[in-house]
């Protein structure tokens, strides 16, 4: 058995390509959730992920395309994390609590994909913000599906299609904002989390596909 000194350090140990690039992307979204892009240095990134800066030039390009690619990872496995919690055989309300149930779970395990993807990646701006527009997008089209599908099953599925991509953005924008809140507050439970918004937002979505809509009063 070879001695504990002998042994090739970190750095000189040959992995295969795959798990390298996770190993850099993994060090690359603690640096720049601690940092911000521009104050975060590749020397960082490359003790954090032991290997060298050629290596992470090699792999993943430069330090731009290393903050895209991890924008990118980590806005996958946000969204992978949703649609796996939100199970199809249940009725449209219980499967939007189980996905944001899902999605806070993720925040509070992966602070640091979060703080990457919702606060870095819009302060920088440009492309790298257009990423996250784009996860957004995908995240109130799957809402609006469940909108619209109890306000199918109610028999009024024109009001929810013509209301549901709206409401279904402004609950987006309330279930991010709660995360961010509840970063701060680690002691509240995800489901707690995510029957606090239901509460908030779903009732109103049930006004809506009963047939129930407020409006200003005269005057």
């Amino acid at each position: 058995m070879p001695d504990e000194a002998q042994r090739p350090p970190e750095r000189a140990r040959r992995l295969p390509r795959a798990v390298r690039e996770r190993q850099i992307l993994d060090a690359a979204v603690q640096v720049f959730s601690r940092h911000g892009y521009h104050a975060a240095s590749m020397d960082e990134i490359s003790d954090v992920a032991g290997v060298s800066k050629p290596m992470i030039y090699t792999y993943l390009g430069s330090k731009e395309d290393l903050f895209g690619k991890s924008i990118q990872r980590e806005a996958t496995r946000l969204l992978e994390a949703i649609q796996a919690g939100v199970q199809p055989d249940l009725p449209p309300d219980m499967q939007l609590w189980h996905g944001l149930r899902s999605f806070y779970r993720f925040v509070a395990e992966y602070r640091e994909s979060w703080t990457v993807l919702h606060r870095q990646a819009l302060t920088v701006g440009g492309a790298f913000a257009a990423e996250i527009t784009a996860m957004r997008t995908r995240a109130i089209e799957l809402v609006a599906a469940l909108v619209v599908s109890a306000g199918t099953r109610k028999g009024l599925g024109e009001q929810a299609e013509f209301s549901g991509a709206g409401l279904s953005a402004a609950l987006v924008g309330a279930a991010e904002s709660l995360a961010d809140w509840a970063l701060d507050h680690p002691e509240i439970s995800d489901g707690v989390l995510a029957s606090w918004l239901m509460n908030l937002v779903w009732l109103g979505f049930n006004d809506l596909v009963e047939g129930a809509v407020w409006k200003p009063s005269e005057g």
